[in-house]
């Protein structure tokens, strides 16, 4: 525990130090994973051998466990071993905008600009600006969860507070929180699109469907719901968990001292640079290919060139004003210096290149051998024949996305399988699939912020260990993460149940209930 106070512990005390010691007992992420991948290989031989399968419901196909000791099994692994781990999803990111954020610590450019704009945030509200930052960050999907605990944990420790509370502020608020947001993002898209195809499975092609705003009004004020709750729950408990931050004699921790004249005159640079960059995006976006032209000849974000493709807008937008303010400020001389930056940034990620090969190779064996979806499918099919109704039911579906998502990570996916039972079986009972999808989404965001199987957890942790405390172990970072996503999945009930009192729509056109005449 990372605290030596000598105060009596509660309860509360006694159990996150438990799971802290339980946590730490696991293996490096890269051996973890090994063993998760010859485990789940083990499982899901004997399975495929006891016949274990499933009816999905969206395609009325058949859905079998395989086996990966077999000789299907052997070449499928041969095969896409490479693959698996050059399509793993995070590892282009990750790396992707390392360089770029980089390239901005390297010339000195984020430092400077945390140094004279955002030092004197007062600690009482840290927290909760934070939380909110990463809750809206999610705009721009996993990226969030790389850029925003490092310039939390810098923000904290300027604060007087521990760098990594910050870091598990900033985690919690871009993973717990990723369902929210002040605007419609990727996610309502991507998920609109999975329930209006089990609609049209359902009622008949084109005769109901849900807008890609259905969620948005519950979303709007659920992003301000998880500012207060993961900023609350950082000051009142992890805060505590945590004490005093006394660098370690090899820590890498980022000094805030004050701004030259040189320096001010080069962020001045660096700003206007980024300015100019944003302009040429908008003008990109109104007049130009950079967004998504409606039938109508209208302009729209969701589904646009800009919004699909954030990642190589934001690594520009990073690395223009670095490289910019590195050559005003002096900290850069020739090409020479960018290219040291580059490969030093690259250095930094030996560990999480190789963190990336094995658990690339687990997720694809996970998705390979269908072990997930059959589970996903008979949870999902008991609990619609259970027999409960009313809100009961509607607190089982969250819980079981929650505990489903410890395992299947990925949102998309887990709607694609949970959908074609949850829509129906919701509509038969007098509920509106918009609403249905929101029910969805309140499960699947909290338990996002401590699930071993995200990458992100790993990386967030990795930066922890080379900047704060090279001890720091997962069982810490999961103590502290924890009681962030239990307290926010029961305010997120209490504030569904009150919402669901009150009789308000959850997006435009989007009642609780189904209105009459749809069936």
């Amino acid at each position: 525990m990372p605290s030596n106070s000598l105060t009596k512990k509660t309860w509360l005390d006694k159990f996150l130090d438990g799971l802290e010691k339980a946590c730490n007992k696991l293996p490096p992420p890269v051996i973890m994973f090994i063993y998760l991948f010859v485990i789940i290989a083990v499982i899901s031989c004997i399975c495929s051998l006891l016949g274990m399968q499933a009816l999905n419901p969206a395609t009325q196909e058949l859905v079998v466990v395989q086996n990966p000791i077999s000789k299907a099994g052997l070449e499928w692994f041969l095969s896409n071993m490479v693959k698996n781990f050059t399509g793993f999803a995070p590892l282009g990111l990750v790396i992707t905008m390392t360089l770029a954020i980089g390239l901005c610590e390297e010339g000195g450019l984020i430092m400077t600009l945390l140094n004279d704009k955002l030092r004197n945030i007062p600690p009482a509200i840290l927290a909760y600006v934070v939380a909110l930052v990463g809750t809206i960050g999610n705009l721009a999907s996993d990226t969030a969860m790389v850029v925003i605990p490092p310039i939390a944990a810098i923000l904290y420790y300027g604060a007087g507070k521990h760098p990594v509370v910050g870091m598990i502020n900033g985690y919690a608020g871009a993973q717990a929180g990723f369902s929210a947001n002040l605007m419609i993002a990727g996610t309502d898209a991507l998920l609109q699109g999975i329930t209006n195809t089990n609609l049209d499975g359902f009622l008949g092609e084109g005769k109901f469907h849900v807008d890609v705003s259905c969620n948005w009004y519950f979303m709007f004020a659920s992003t301000f719901l998880c500012a207060l709750v993961i900023g609350g729950v950082c000051n009142l408990i992890v805060d505590k968990r945590f004490g005093t931050y006394v660098p370690g004699e090899d820590a890498d921790v980022p000094q805030l001292t004050d701004v030259d004249p040189k320096d001010k005159k080069a962020l001045g640079k660096a700003g206007i640079a980024a300015l100019i960059y944003l302009i040429i995006i908008l003008i990109g976006y109104f007049f130009g290919p950079l967004a998504k032209i409606n039938e109508d000849g209208s302009r729209a974000l969701v589904g646009s060139l800009l919004l699909s493709n954030l990642i190589p807008v934001l690594f520009f937008f990073f690395a223009i004003p670095g490289v910019v303010f590195g050559f005003a400020s002096g900290r850069f001389k020739t090409s020479k210096d960018v290219n040291k930056a580059f490969s030093h940034q690259m250095s930094l990620s030996g560990s999480y290149i190789a963190f990336c090969f094995f658990c690339g190779q687990f997720n694809a064996l996970f998705n390979w051998t269908k072990l997930g979806t059959v589970i996903a499918i008979d949870g999902a099919t008991a609990l619609g024949n259970a027999g409960f109704t009313g809100f009961g039911l509607i607190v089982c579906l969250i819980i079981l996305t929650g505990l489903i998502n410890l395992l299947v990570p990925s949102g998309s996916a887990k709607w694609a399988i949970l959908a074609p039972v949850f829509v129906p079986m919701m509509m038969l009972l007098g509920y509106h699939p918009g609403f249905t999808q929101l029910i969805y989404r309140l499960g699947d965001s909290p338990t996002n912020a401590f699930t071993p199987l995200s990458p992100y957890i790993w990386v967030t942790l990795s930066v922890a260990q080379r900047n704060y405390d090279k001890d720091l172990q997962i069982g810490t970072m999961a103590a502290g993460l924890f009681p962030i996503a239990i307290v926010l999945q029961v305010a997120w009930i209490i504030f569904l149940g009150i919402w669901m009192l009150i009789g308000l729509p959850v997006g435009p056109g989007t009642p609780i209930y189904l209105p009459a005449g749809i069936l």
